[in-house]
């Protein structure tokens, strides 16, 4: 049917909604066809508005309140503007001269339903112009919309009596607007962090995204009166090469935010990772190498905005000085010969400054790090600065005034992240450092880097700053310790900016990180003695989180051999301090008290070792026998007799003594004493200060020795929603065995703050594992929506550890609920026993390595166990993705 027919009977028919609903439809269709083979989007757009505007003066035309000179329908907001995504809201003002008319009413009521009838997502209001007025006068929001309107059906002069209105002060003065527009503004990106670089951004609310564009295009049009950012070029307070950054910033907007409401069907603007893979194969990214397609979208979408916040940034600070500081008397105070500041914001004394001596770009942000009251740029200095920034090249790079003013900012005390960030946002940074361009916006498709390199490399500097300050006492007690005995603070900056900057290059970006660290070194002439430092902690960033996590460190030679690997007490410091920092800037949920406290205990064996010499390793049995005569002496003081102690620690072996707590061990060995020959389980419950398991709950189980015992605890500690965070299982000669659990409720919180359940997971506990072959029913819980969108297969590998008798099973999967009972359920099928498990949670990543014995205590030797162990661990844990 012909667009003329469709029209014809939309005017015509007893009914318009059937040929409406057609015209818009393959109005629809045609359009995502052709965005999918690569349209215009701004045409797209604006070819949507046009169709929804000759469908609504067709049912408009239908009325008799149509031929009134006293009533218009008038598109608001984005409509308005003459914008419509797929999906967009479609906001309408029905306006009156001075009233809706008695005789208006019942039609202007069937309108309306006609148009829900068609399913347009409609937003209306009915007003006259003076209610109009008023309403805006009291509402930023509707003031905000009324800035952009167009007359759709009825008489244009309504629409333009209303304009004139609502762009007087008489319903918001120039600064009123402005202070207000500025206020939400700040609100909304307090909502999304105050950071470009969220993992599921909205590309319409999120900071530098479309709204950004938007406010300035509101600000502009009731400053100016204009009704284009365009014609901000006419003012001189854009550039061609600006406006053309702010439409192509749009543009590339709005391709993201047209394709994602065709893949969602819906008006939705946050980038899901529900629809991120399909959304970058819509738009042509392919996989490049071991990046992505979804990655390079991604990395496209935060440098698109962030050089969109940068460019607001100048607007808005451009508008503050104009409109805010205008009134204000001007306070001038020189800082050298070529910059001053002006009511506290610095600037240059004339826009040649960065002509004549470029290593004051560089300087400007020393400044800014040397004076803390001034309060930022100035916007035409910022202009003068992107307008110079091309002189950063390998002959400023190498410059000896500009690397000596580099490292001069790097030593003075003050907020470095900060000036780093706006080194960053002015595009000086990453070109000041090449390789650290590179990473700004990077990202890793997945739950447990939730932030891009270049953010994370920020937010760890962040952190190392706060070490230094009373505050970060409380939370990082020992790192804010060392932090000053560390002789020389840039060197730990410096690691910190180049650990991860080798990232997405292939290849071990530790290693490569490193080799571009020296060069960083060299190029601004530290020593050799601190280049080797830095080096060494840039390519061993990871060794201590991974040993820490991966590793049994109750275990000496697991001491002995990272100490090794240390070369002094200095380089442990440096990197206890900068692994700290690392980790609490990769995901706020990673780090926590179970985290500190393995740290802590690795870095304090760690330094006992390096005092007593490396070439002097501990003996396991003198540390054996030093924590039992610890420990004896403790239960001495209890009254306990030797026997009664010997009685039980003569079913034990040795691994038991060898975990770092002796006040735990007498707990525990106390504990089984008063027990003595009762049947039933032996269950205890304590919240822990200090120690290894500082802000946990830990639960020791003493009963009769079974295979099928881990299996059974994990599927009830799960069932109670508890997350197991560490396990130990010690066997024993007799028929008992000792099992140590360290668990968190569901909020990450000890139990200690809930006594009653407390002791509600001790009845059960008692309950279940009074007889463990009576298997308690693996949890099933819905697994959350963000973690099914990184599936991928199981991982299993085996290794023995001779030393200690023992196999190492590490297990990679996804995340999911009810995941340690399944691994349980498979050990118990085939009779494997576990002496421990380190449980590692990396967002949607699990990386468990559990430590594994036959039924006789012995290693598993049998590759054809092995792999049927492999397999059936990765059918139960694949099946249930």
């Amino acid at each position: 049917m012909t667009a003329a027919t469709l029209e014809s009977r939309i005017s015509h028919d007893p009914s318009p909604v059937a040929p409406a609903r057609q015209m818009l439809q393959e109005s629809y269709a045609a359009d995502a066809e052709a965005f999918r083979k690569g349209a215009d989007v701004r045409e797209l757009v604006h070819s949507r508005a046009e169709t929804v505007d000759r469908v609504l003066q067709l049912i408009w035309n239908r009325y008799p309140f149509s031929e009134s000179p006293d009533i218009a329908l008038v598109a608001v907001g984005g409509y308005g503007r003459g914008e419509l995504h797929p999906h967009s809201d479609i906001d309408l003002l029905i306006l009156t001269r001075e009233g809706v008319h008695q005789a208006w009413e019942e039609d202007l009521g069937g309108f309306v339903t006609l148009l829900w009838d068609l399913r347009l997502d409609i937003g209306h209001s009915v007003r006259s112009i003076s209610q109009s007025r008023e309403a805006a006068s009291e509402d930023i929001t509707i003031l905000t919309n009324l800035l952009e309107t167009r007359t759709i059906a009825g008489p244009d002069d309504l629409r333009a009596e209303l304009s004139e209105a609502v762009y007087s002060d008489d319903v918001s003065s120039d600064r009123d607007y402005f202070i207000a527009k500025r206020a939400e503004q700040k609100k909304r990106h307090q909502k999304y962090g105050d950071t470009e670089y969220n993992l599921e951004p909205n590309v319409k609310g999120s900071p530098g995204a479309l709204r950004d564009i938007q406010n300035i295009g509101w600000i502009t049009k009731r400053h100016f009166g204009l009704q284009s950012i365009a014609d901000l070029t006419r003012f001189s307070i854009l550039t061609e090469e600006e406006y053309q950054i702010l439409l192509q910033g749009e543009t590339f907007l709005w391709r993201l935010r047209y394709g994602l409401q065709l893949i969602a069907e819906r008006n939705e603007n946050r980038l899901l990772f529900d629809h991120q893979r399909a959304l970058a194969s819509m738009l042509g990214y392919r996989d490049e190498g071991k990046r992505l397609g979804v990655e390079l979208m991604m990395q496209a979408y935060y440098r698109t905005v962030l050089a969109l916040a940068e460019l607001t940034d100048v607007i808005l600070q451009f508008y503050d000085e104009a409109i805010l500081e205008s009134e204000k008397k001007e306070e001038i105070r020189p800082l050298n010969k070529r910059f001053q500041t002006r009511n506290q914001y610095i600037e240059a004394v004339n826009n040649q400054v960065f002509a004549y001596a470029p290593y004051a770009i560089m300087e400007i942000f020393v400044l800014l790090a040397q004076h803390p009251e001034i309060k930022g740029i100035r916007a035409t200095t910022i202009r003068s600065l992107r307008a110079h920034r091309h002189l950063i090249d390998d002959a400023f790079r190498r410059d000896l005034a500009v690397t000596s003013l580099f490292m001069e900012l790097l030593r003075t005390p003050h907020e470095l992240d900060q000036t780093l960030a706006q080194m960053k946002k002015y595009s000086v940074l990453g070109r000041y450092l090449p390789e650290f361009g590179d990473i700004i916006g990077q990202m890793q498709h997945d739950l447990f880097h939730i932030y891009t390199v270049d953010a994370h490399t920020m937010r760890v500097i962040r952190n190392m700053v706060r070490m230094s300050t009373p505050d970060a006492r409380t939370e990082y007690p020992l790192a804010s310790r060392l932090i000053h005995r560390l002789p020389k603070l840039e060197v730990l900056y410096i690691a910190g900016l180049y650990h991860d900057i080798a990232k997405g290059r292939g290849g071990d970006h530790s290693e490569l990180g490193a080799v571009d660290a020296e060069a960083f070194c060299k190029n601004h002439h530290l020593s050799e003695r601190d280049t080797k430092l830095v080096s060494w902690l840039v390519e061993n960033h990871l060794l201590m989180s991974m040993t820490a996590q991966r590793k049994d460190i109750s275990d000496p030679d697991i001491i002995h051999d990272f100490a090794r690997s240390v070369p002094s007490q200095v380089h442990l410091d440096y990197l206890y301090v900068m692994t700290v920092c690392d980790i609490s800037a990769t995901n706020p949920k990673l780090w926590n008290t179970w985290r500190a406290s393995l740290l802590r205990q690795l870095y304090i064996e760690s330094r006992r070792a390096l005092r007593r010499g490396t070439e002097n390793p501990i003996d396991r049995r003198d540390w054996v026998r030093a924590t039992q005569s610890e420990a004896r002496e403790i239960l001495h003081a209890q009254n306990m007799s030797d026997e009664q102690i010997d009685r039980v620690w003569e079913t034990l072996d040795e691994e038991y003594f060898l975990q770092d707590s002796t006040v735990d061990i007498a707990w525990q060995t106390a504990a089984i004493i008063r027990h003595g020959d009762n049947p039933d389980p032996l269950v205890l419950i304590r919240d822990t200060r200090g120690g290894p398991t500082d802000g946990y709950t830990q639960i020791i189980i003493y009963v009769t020795d079974r295979v099928a015992l881990f299996a059974a605890t994990t599927a009830v500690l799960e069932q109670l929603n508890l997350n197991i965070v560490d396990a130990r299982i010690s066997a024993s000669a007799g028929p008992y065995s000792i099992s140590a659990y360290v668990v968190l409720d569901e909020k990450g919180q000890p139990l200690g703050k809930d006594p009653a359940r407390k002791e509600r997971v001790r009845a059960r506990l008692i309950e279940e594992l009074d007889d463990p072959e009576d298997y308690p029913a693996i949890i099933h819980r819905r697994t959350p929506r963000q973690l099914k969108h990184f599936a991928f297969p199981t991982e299993v590998t085996f290794s023995n550890d001779t030393v200690n008798q023992r196999t190492v099973m590490e297990v990679i999967t996804p995340d999911r609920p009810g995941l340690l009972a399944r691994v349980g359920q498979v050990l118990l099928e085939h009779r494997v026993r576990l002496t421990t498990a380190k449980i590692a949670t990396l967002g949607e990543r699990v990386e468990d390595v559990f430590f594994i014995t036959d039924e006789q205590g012995e290693p598993l030797s049998d590759p054809h166990v092995c792999e049927a162990l492999q397999e059936d661990l990765r059918t139960m844990l694949d099946d249930t993705q």
